[in-house]
């Protein structure tokens, strides 16, 4: 490292010294946070690599990911490819602060993803989907008209949950509703009965499997997501399994084992 970093003062005289001794190095001009000198810390790494060209550097993407309040994938990323163009071959990552806290795995996505891009002269998309996890890379809706004619269709009275034109559509047989706001939505099912009441077949367990459901379909609307009842939403490398759980007729307690 330079004893001054905004001049890379001393830098050559410690690999001149460590050379001379036959001390094997990494040189690391450090990466500064935005704001304190981001975009001239990046300068410094492409003149050292003009300077020592075959040399092993390093850069503490760390600064970045920790320092900003941004998710770190992105961020890892950018970084990652910098250091590919630039063959910096070794970064110092943390994963201390909550939203930085899958770095070391974003990075190991990273790196293959930018080595294989400017390997094969190709754009690094479409590439990775584990490294896409705010929003989808692409959402297919069923519009109200279809859903509309789906309702009518329809012969039980089985729930369906969609997501459509920003809300939550819930849609069974001769009944399509939708909102929003899951809670209004779901008191309007509570009256879809006969004579305004709550339907029959709207039970303890159905009414939680409706609410997890739609639940899913809110947050797919709020980040533009794709929606598909009984699947998992898509967060790339964070996403997790979800069995499917399909409601199954409970037995008669009444009757003897």
């Amino acid at each position: 490292m330079p004893d001054d970093p905004r001049s890379l003062a001393g830098l050559d005289d410690t690999i001149e010294s460590l050379a001379a001794h036959g001390v094997r190095l990494r040189i690391d001009p450090v990466l500064e946070p935005i704001g304190f000198g981001f975009a001239q810390s990046l300068g410094r790494y492409l003149q050292v690599r003009d300077r020592y060209p075959d040399a092993e550097m390093m850069m503490g993407i760390g600064n970045l990911t920790e320092l900003t309040d941004a998710d770190s994938a992105a961020i890892n990323v950018l970084l990652l490819g910098f250091c590919e163009e630039t063959g910096i071959r070794s970064v110092l990552t943390t994963q201390v602060i909550n939203w930085a806290r899958s770095s070391v795995r974003e990075c190991d996505l990273a790196r293959r993803l930018v080595s294989h891009s400017i390997e094969h002269r190709v754009l690094p998309k479409h590439l990775e989907p584990r490294l896409v996890m705010l929003r989808d890379a692409a959402v297919t809706e069923s519009p109200a008209e279809e859903l509309d004619r789906l309702s009518e269709q329809i012969k039980d009275n089985n729930y369906r949950v969609f997501v459509s034109s920003g809300e939550v559509h819930v849609v069974s047989h001769e009944i399509h509703l939708h909102n929003v706001d899951p809670f209004l939505l779901f008191e309007q099912l509570r009256q879809s009965g006969p004579d305004g009441g709550l339907p029959k077949n709207l039970d303890a367990a159905h009414s939680f499997y409706l609410g997890y459901e739609m639940c899913k379909a809110a947050t797919a609307v709020t980040l533009n997501k794709q929606y598909q009842q009984d699947e998992s939403l898509d967060w790339g490398l964070l996403t997790r399994s979800e069995s499917r759980h399909y409601l199954r007729p409970r037995p008669d307690r009444s009757e003897a084992p």
